[in-house]
């Protein structure tokens, strides 16, 4: 398990928000700790078209805070 930290991917709101939120990803919301190997579609609008697959680590200058769990 990997700690989370504001910017990362796991902790956006577009980590996972193409399909509903799953236990996993709420999990991962609220404890900030993921799977080195966990990946999730990224949902940003720029991002979208590429039907993206990130690691909760990732990052980018679209990070928008996801609610909290």
């Amino acid at each position: 398990m990997i700690a989370l930290h504001s910017g990362q991917c796991g902790l956006c709101a577009h980590f996972g928000e193409p399909h509903p939120a799953t236990p996993t990803l709420i999990r991962i919301h609220s404890s900030k700790d993921a799977s080195e190997t966990f990946l999730d579609d990224c949902g940003h609008p720029k991002h979208a078209p590429l039907h993206l697959k990130v690691s909760a680590m990732s990052g980018c200058d679209g990070f928008t805070p996801a609610a909290s769990a």
